[in-house]
């Protein structure tokens, strides 16, 4: 835990510099924590940090996450992606303890056109290793679900279960928890009493101390719609009060919320903070 109160943040953009740039962004918008990407997220190539800027944002001492690549599937049944997928995800890792990231977060991946015992045996004998590579001092590995679309390994929370079997519940592996994504997949968060249930449920799961981080994001879809479009705070079919019930959750006490809402300008990624800020505040001290 960072402190009894949430951090609030962003994915910041790092042109200029992860911390040149990054940083910059993140005092325009209010952000208290932040997630960067490392490389393209689109693409392949393992670029190398610059030695000064990983210094500046790890001695700035901000709350930092990483987020792997898009295109990273360990459920891949191409060799080539799969072995393309353990590699990305092994830089972001060793640039994540460079930049003194807290995780890495990964999404979980789909079967394609495999079977899901084919897959989890791709992640039992390729990821476990990875894990086993992460130092004392480095990031953990950080799951995120899916939204539910085609032959995703993992969408409810309970999916995250076979998970941490496959990877022997290993110390440095965690969970990311996206609010559109658990939405998507059917777990209604706008529900009276959604949030908190669905969160009881993946410590049920996984259990307690697992949970490291929230990905804030409204969504521009009806629940169970198995698409992951964020929306900005409030202003999608989760609406505001879900959020607040997050703060509120035992579980999650400490924990960084960081959005991924859509705008280009600093503006309404400002706004969604504020919001967020204000949703936390009665679970303040």
């Amino acid at each position: 835990m960072t402190s009894p109160n949430s951090p609030v943040g962003a994915h910041v953009p790092v042109a200029g510099g992860l911390a040149t740039g990054g940083l910059k962004y993140a005092a325009q918008i209010g952000a208290e924590a932040v997630q960067v990407f490392v490389a393209n997220p689109r693409g392949w190539a393992l670029p190398e940090g610059k030695p000064a800027e990983d210094a500046k944002l790890r001695e700035h001492g901000v709350p930092v996450y990483v987020h792997a690549p898009y295109l990273v599937n360990f459920g891949s049944p191409t060799p080539e992606t799969l072995a393309k997928s353990i590699a990305t995800v092994r830089h972001s890792l060793v640039r994540g303890r460079a930049i003194g990231a807290r995780g890495v977060v990964v999404h979980t991946g789909s079967a394609v056109s495999q079977t899901y015992d084919e897959a989890m045996a791709q992640v039992h004998e390729h990821v476990l290793p990875l894990l086993e590579e992460i130092p004392e001092d480095g990031p953990d590995l950080l799951l995120e679900p899916m939204a539910g679309q085609n032959n995703m390994l993992c969408a409810k929370v309970q999916d995250l279960g076979p998970f941490f079997e496959k990877l022997e519940h290993h110390p440095k592996l965690g969970v990311c928890f996206d609010t559109c994504h658990a939405f998507a997949a059917g777990h209604d968060l706008a529900a009276p009493g959604g949030a908190k249930q669905t969160i009881d449920a993946l410590v049920a799961t996984v259990g307690e101390g697992r949970l490291k981080l929230i990905h804030a994001n409204d969504s521009k879809d009806p629940c169970a719609s198995g698409r992951d479009r964020h929306e900005n705070i409030g202003a999608g079919h989760i609406g505001e009060q879900p959020f607040a019930d997050l703060f509120a959750h035992p579980a999650v006490q400490g924990l960084p919320f960081l959005i991924e809402t859509p705008g280009r300008a600093p503006e309404p990624h400002a706004k969604d903070i504020e919001t967020l800020k204000r949703l936390r505040a009665p679970s303040e001290s």
